[in-house]
Formats: C-alpha cells, structure tokens, sequence
C-alpha cells in the first residue's frame, strides 16, 4: 500500500489573512511594518505569503491590543519573537502583575470611598474641623501642588476670605478631597473625576464614585481574561519559532 502524504498548506495571500484574521488588507500590510507580525515569505511571483503563525500573532495582537493598549500590544510581540524565550514568558507575566496591581489599587480605593462615606454620614460639622492647605495634603498624602490642580479642574473648591487669602478646607472639601484621592488611587483620570465630583456636588450621589471604581473593576476583569487569551495564542508562537511562512508557501 502506498502511503500518501496531505499536500503542504498554500498559505495565506495578503486578503485571505485579512479575512482569516478580522483585519483589513492594509492592517496586515501595517502591521507587518509594525513587526507586529513577522515578515511575509515571498512567492516566486512577488507577492506576500503568510502561515498560520502570522495568523496567531494576529489573534495575539487583537487580544493583547484589548488587555494593555495598542503600543504595549506591538512591543510584546515584537519582543517575543526575537528575545529568548525566559524573556519572553517573563515580559508577559509582568503584564500579568500589572493588571493584579491595578485591581488591588481599585478595590484598596474603594474599601477607602466606604470609610470616607461612612465617616460622613457621623461627621458634624464646625469651624474648628478646616483644614489648611499644608494640613490637608499632609492627612490625605498628597502634594499641595495636587490639591492646588484639583482646584483648578473643579474637584475640590476651598474657602477663601479675601481673593489673596490662604485656602482654607472645611469638613464637604476636605471630603471632596479625600474622595478624589481614592479615586485617583483607583487609577481615574480627571475627566472621568469631573463627571462623579459634579453628581456628589449636586446631588449627594456618593454612589457614583463607588460605581466607577466597580466599573473599573470590571474593566480590569475583561482585559486579565484578553490577557490570559492572548497568552495562549503567544505560547503557540514560541513553541514554533523556528517555523517560518515560506514553509506554507513551498511550491507555490
């Protein structure tokens, strides 16, 4: 009996990596500048020809674009293939710690909003409780220049007297201040603070804040799972280094 062999794969054609991957043409073209991806193997016609590792690095990318961002998405990959690979696994479990830090800053931030929420709710107020700008970054720790910024954005608004007067923090600003802190612990940046300061200004909606931190902890959620789907399509890779696309591409 003879024994037969499947053909070799004909590989991918710029427009069928395209269609396999979700990306357009000029996305794989882009990205293969990039080195996102490694360089397409030739035919004897000229045209690009890619293998199935450029298609995995293409669902790698996808994947880590979502869990870390674009440009830290495109290092990685560069960097994975063509570090050895204990550098390579290592870069990725750092991302991995860097998501863990995140969510434990988020969740240490809102056990923090709980305490500043539950102390206000007992806190009576006179004018001996003022706070100076000095004090103020000192109880909450963070810079006068921060509480200074904070000002000007429209986080935290303190008394003044007189225009040329030193700030002065009563118990609602000092609460403000100490709300903000939390939440820029939890990684918020302030157009987002804007928005939840102005509803608590308002409204008293303190539950906003907490909201956001919890929308935040889910945000950190979706991209730990990206990353971890990454992660497998990246170990196919370095499990196959040494393959290359003109393997797909013989005899075409």
């Amino acid at each position: 009996m003879v024994e037969t062999h499947a053909p070799e794969p004909a590989g991918y054609a710029v427009s069928g990596l395209a269609a396999a991957s979700g990306y357009s043409a000029q996305q794989v073209r882009d990205l293969e500048r990039l080195g996102v991806i490694p360089p397409a193997a030739r035919r004897s016609n000229g045209y690009r020809c890619f293998g199935p590792e450029h298609l995995t690095a293409l669902h790698a990318y996808r994947l880590l674009a979502v869990a870390v961002g674009p440009v830290t998405a495109r290092d990685t990959l560069r960097h994975a293939r063509e570090a050895p690979y204990d550098e390579a696994i290592a870069r990725v479990t750092a991302l991995h710690v860097t998501l863990a830090r995140s969510r434990d800053e988020t969740v240490a931030a809102l056990r923090a909003l709980d305490g500043i929420v539950e102390e206000d709710s007992r806190a009576t107020t006179t004018p001996d409780d003022a706070m100076g700008i000095g004090e103020l970054a000192a109880a909450i720790g963070v810079r006068v220049s921060a509480l200074r910024f904070w000002e000007q954005q429209g986080l935290v608004a303190p008394e003044r007297i007189a225009p040329l007067a030193a700030r002065r923090y009563p118990l609602p600003a000092i609460r403000d201040a100490r709300i903000v802190a939390a939440l820029r612990a939890g990684g918020y940046r302030i157009p987002a603070l804007r928005t939840v300061m102005a509803s608590i200004r308002t409204a008293g909606r303190t539950g906003d804040a907490r909201l956001a931190l919890q929308d935040r902890l889910l945000d950190i959620a979706a991209r730990s799972e990206a990353l971890l789907r990454a992660g497998a399509h990246i170990a196919d890779l370095l499990s196959s280094q040494d393959r290359v696309a003109r393997d797909a591409c013989a005899g075409t």
